[in-house]
């Protein structure tokens, strides 16, 4: 009995120890999410500051604002990008905290060897199935060459027998000819 509370209490420390490190992941981060949050309300406030001065000076933009307006675009888009991987690591780290402390508040062991056991054994019995769907598929092959041999070497001997009877044919006519002019 004092082996398995131990072993609850060694669960319980090692599960504590995993939920401080995705709580520092996590804050982590929050943090680069916020400094990225910085840099786009930044770079939107550096977009929008030309904009204000050309329409502030009455003029239009000239060829050199066009040209950084790209380059902003990419860069926004880039920070856009990042920031929303971020946000997915992010509810990636809390899904997994939501769920290791919803097992603790069960008492469950999170790792249950009977679902990893039941699915290795349906993928298990899939790939016989479809090995034995192979081997079956080559036997099949297999017998169409032999069938495609054997039909080729039955067109090979009737095309040599009918190339000879051809040439008896030719000689048979050479010689009609030649007792035809003979007689002549």
């Amino acid at each position: 009995m004092s082996c398995s509370i131990e072993k609850i209490l060694t669960d319980a420390r090692t599960l504590l120890e995993r939920l401080k490190e995705h709580d520092t992941a996590a804050e982590s981060l929050i943090e680069q999410s916020a400094v990225l949050h910085q840099r786009v309300a930044a770079m939107r406030e550096a977009g929008a500051a030309p904009a204000e001065k050309v329409s502030a000076a009455g003029g239009t933009a000239g060829p050199a604002a066009l040209v950084a307006t790209p380059r902003r675009v990419l860069c926004f888009a880039a920070l856009w990008i990042s920031l929303e991987e971020h946000q997915d690591a992010l509810e990636l780290i809390m899904s997994k905290y939501r769920k290791q402390m919803l097992q603790i508040m069960q008492g469950r062991k999170g790792e249950d060897a009977e679902p990893v056991l039941k699915v290795h054994q349906a993928n298990s019995v899939e790939i016989e199935s479809q090995i034995d769907r192979i081997c079956e598929m080559g036997e099949v092959m297999r017998k169409a060459i032999q069938v495609d041999d054997d039909q080729f070497f039955k067109v090979r001997e009737k095309l040599a027998q009918l190339e000879l009877e051809n040439k008896e044919l030719r000689e048979l006519l050479s010689i009609s000819k030649e007792s035809f002019e003979v007689t002549k």
